[in-house]
């Protein structure tokens, strides 16, 4: 028995929600969103908010319907809140820049800059004051996480010096260097 499928998700006043067979499409201040359940739970409005339920009790419905009702409770808060992750890039002449209003331009450590192109529903600014700090923000969590991981994936924080991009309040793993 999911704990969290169990529990109905609330929809609040400033957002719409539609529910037509295995889809849930909202509808609020920061954007639409849309979910389409798997076939083997069943999704439907209730007064309480939108309820989710295993259609039988195989281990694949059990499997999917916290995860489904997790995702509906993620549209519910990406077009109220929306979502946001913060990067920092730590190294000596490491830093980024914006170019333009779809790419984000960095400079970390190669003989080149690496462009990164910024999907459609994402925002990017750079911030700090030797701008080295990248906040993404958007209203779907998976693509706002998506394009954090593929920025940090260009120059991750490497163990020795701690040089790299990682994400804000992240723990790297110091090592100790060569000793003579």
């Amino acid at each position: 028995m999911s704990r969290i499928g169990k529990k109905p998700v609330p929809v609040p006043s400033k957002v719409t929600a539609t529910v037509t067979g295995q889809t849930v499409k909202m509808k609020g201040p920061k954007g639409e969103l849309s979910f389409t359940a798997p076939a083997d739970i069943k999704v439907e409005m209730t007064p309480a908010g939108i309820s989710v339920q295993p259609r039988d009790e195989t281990k694949k419905a059990r499997a999917m319907w916290g995860m489904s009702r997790t995702m509906v409770a993620n549209l519910v808060a990406g077009t109220t809140e929306g979502y946001t992750r913060t990067l920092e890039i730590q190294g000596v002449g490491f830093r980024a820049a914006m170019k333009g209003k779809d790419q984000l331009q960095l400079q970390i450590g190669f003989s080149h800059d690496v462009v990164h192109k910024i999907p459609a529903g994402i925002e990017v600014k750079v911030a700090g004051a030797k701008q080295e700090i990248i906040e993404i923000s958007g209203t779907n969590k998976q693509l706002v996480g998506q394009v954090a991981a593929d920025i940090r994936g260009y120059r991750p924080p490497e163990p020795y010096q701690g040089k790299g991009i990682r994400h804000k309040g992240e723990f790297i793993f110091r090592k100790e260097g060569k000793k003579k």
